[in-house]
């Protein structure tokens, strides 16, 4: 071991279930991560929006300190520095809460984009007919936002499948640092971090296609909006 390329070293890690449990580790560390930086970021979107400047300042103070600052350094900070405080919080929580607010920070920028990318009159209308501020969010604005959030959003999660790997500095348990573990332990080093690299390449792909049917069908509603305005006055009516 340690001299030279192993194919039966390379082949033997390939389907390992220890490096396996790692992979499945990093999908559901990206899936949590997105589903809490979605919520947070949504309300820091809104927030940022807000015309009120004790609502948005906090929002845009949270914005540039998240995004200004290596993520690295924040998971060190929680994991570390928290329990100086008296605030311990395990591998897995620290991770968590790391991803979720950093990504939140990226993820709010992409909403607010998305929103105010819709035509404030379109906006005035569904108020003129009697729409309330969340009917107006609901039926008109996020319905076409979704079509320019999506991809970036897409590509956000994307990044995220490999940024999960920062946490392995924290003896997070995902894909990285199973793997290290193993090169610790049998001296592979070039076959184990290709095995880690086939499995991120493969985690991304089919992240892509599924990205690719998801604008799509985005895409396929966006061209049946030529009938938003029968839909609008028969959501009006139902009120």
């Amino acid at each position: 071991m340690g001299q030279g390329w192993s194919w039966p070293g390379f082949t033997a890690y390939l389907f390992n279930p220890y490096i396996l449990g790692g992979a499945v580790t990093t999908v559901w560390l990206t899936l949590a991560a997105i589903a809490g930086g979605l919520v947070l970021g949504f309300g820091l979107a809104l927030a940022r929006l807000s015309p009120r400047g004790w609502f948005s300042g906090p929002a845009h103070f949270y914005i540039w300190l998240f995004r200004g600052t290596p993520l690295l350094v924040q998971l060190i900070i929680i994991y570390t520095g928290l329990p100086q405080v008296g605030l311990k919080l395990s591998v897995i929580e620290s991770a968590l809460l790391g991803l979720v607010l950093n990504e939140a920070a990226y993820l709010a920028e992409i909403i607010r984009g998305g929103i105010q990318s819709i035509p404030a009159g379109q906006v005035n209308a569904a108020r003129a007919m009697g729409f309330t501020n969340a009917q107006t969010m609901r039926y008109i604005v996020m319905p076409q936002a979704m079509r320019l959030i999506v991809p970036t959003l897409g590509n956000s999660i994307n990044g995220l499948l490999k940024t999960t790997s920062v946490t392995s500095v924290i003896s997070m348990e995902e894909l990285l640092r199973r793997t290290q573990v193993l090169i610790q332990e049998k001296f592979m080093v070039l076959e184990l971090f290709l095995v880690a690299a086939l499995y991120y390449l493969l985690l991304t792909t089919l992240w892509d296609l599924a990205q690719r049917r998801i604008e799509r069908y985005y895409s396929r509603g966006y061209r049946s909006m030529t009938h938003a305005p029968v839909h609008a006055a028969e959501l009006s009516e139902q009120r």
